[in-house]
C-alpha cells in the first residue's frame, strides 16, 4: 500500500497517534451553521496566503468557491482539515468543535472529508472493494477487507454505488476506470464515510461535459443531507450547482452572492474574469 493511501485511511479511520475519537453525533449545529471561519490569518515565509479571512457555510449548503490561483483557496481547506494551523483567528466545526486544536484524524473522524483534485483510490481493487475498506473503522488489518459484510452494510454499498452511478461497474477493478468515474469511485468512498461536511477541490477538471454534468446533478443531490464546499474554476459547473458563490482574492473574501451577482461585481471582473 502506498505511503499516501495509508495516510488517506489512517486519517479516515482515526487510528494516527495521539489522535482521539471525536463522536459525529456530537456536532451541535443549534445555530443552523456547520462551519465557521473568523478573522483567519496564514503566512508563508511573509507571504499572506489567507488575510483575515472569515467565512460562514450553513447546514445543508452547496457553496462554490471561486478565485484566481493563489487567492487562498487551497490553505482554507488546508486550515479546516487540520493540515495547516492559522496564525490567528478561530475555525468551528458546529458550535463547539474548535478545528484550530484538534489533528487531521480527529477532523476526518468528527465529519469532515476532503476530496483532492487527483483521485486517491485502490487501482488494484474493484469498484465495491474500495467501497467496502472506506467504510472500515479498523484498517490496520489487511485481511479485515475480505470480512463478511452485514446486510445493511452490503446495502450501504449499493445505495452508494447507485448514488455515484457505478453500478455496473461494481466488480471492476478501479484503475480500469475512467478518469470521471475515479472521481466519482473516490467521492462514494467519501460518502461511505458519513461525512457532515465535503470539501472538494476542482472536482470536474479533466472529465468530459456529460462526466461534468452528471457530477453537478450529484452534488446537488448530496445537499441537505450534507453540507458541501466545492473549489471550483469552470464556471458553467458553477452554475448548474445553482448554489451560493464566494470569491476569494488575496487571501479574503471578495465578493458573495449568487453566480450572476459576483459575476457582474467590477472588482470580481478586474481580478478574475477578466472580461
Amino acid at each position: 500500500m502506498s505511503t499516501a493511501l495509508s495516510q488517506k485511511l489512517d486519517a479516515v479511520s482515526g487510528n494516527a497517534s495521539g489522535g482521539h475519537r471525536v463522536n459525529p453525533g456530537e456536532l451541535d449545529l443549534s445555530h443552523k451553521v456547520i462551519l465557521y471561519l473568523d478573522g483567519i490569518s496564514v503566512s508563508f515565509d511573509g507571504f499572506k496566503a489567507l488575510n483575515d479571512l472569515s467565512l460562514t457555510i450553513d447546514a445543508g449548503e452547496l457553496r462554490a468557491i471561486i478565485g484566481p490561483n493563489g487567492a487562498g483557496k487551497t490553505t482554507m481547506m488546508d486550515v479546516i482539515t487540520g493540515k495547516t494551523r492559522p496564525d490567528s483567528g478561530t475555525a468551528f466545526f458546529g458550535q463547539s468543535l474548535d478545528l484550530t486544536r484538534m489533528n487531521e484524524p480527529e477532523i476526518a473522524h468528527a465529519g469532515i472529508g476532503r476530496k483532492f483534485q487527483k483521485p486517491t483510490i485502490f487501482e488494484q481493487l474493484t469498484v465495491f472493494e474500495n467501497l467496502e475498506l472506506a467504510m472500515k473503522t479498523d484498517k490496520r488489518v489487511w485481511k479485515s477487507l475480505f470480512a463478511q459484510l452485514a446486510s445493511d452494510e452490503r446495502d450501504r454499498v449499493a445505495d452508494t454505488l447507485q448514488r455515484i452511478r457505478l453500478v455496473d461497474e461494481a466488480d471492476r477493478l478501479a484503475g480500469l476506470l475512467s478518469h470521471g468515474q475515479k472521481q466519482w469511485l473516490e467521492i462514494g468512498m467519501l460518502l461511505m464515510q458519513e461525512p457532515r461536511l465535503l470539501l472538494l477541490d476542482e472536482p470536474v477538471a479533466g472529465m468530459t461535459d456529460e462526466e461534468t454534468e452528471r457530477t453537478a446533478e450529484l452534488f446537488v443531490s448530496l445537499a441537505g443531507k450534507h453540507s458541501l464546499v466545492v473549489v471550483e474554476h469552470d464556471m458553467a459547473f458553477v452554475e448548474a450547482l445553482g448554489g451560493k458563490v464566494t470569491v476569494l482574492h488575496e487571501g479574503a473574501v471578495l465578493a458573495e452572492g449568487d453566480l450572476a451577482t459576483v459575476q457582474n461585481d467590477a472588482r470580481v471582473i478586474e481580478v478574475y474574469l477578466g472580461r
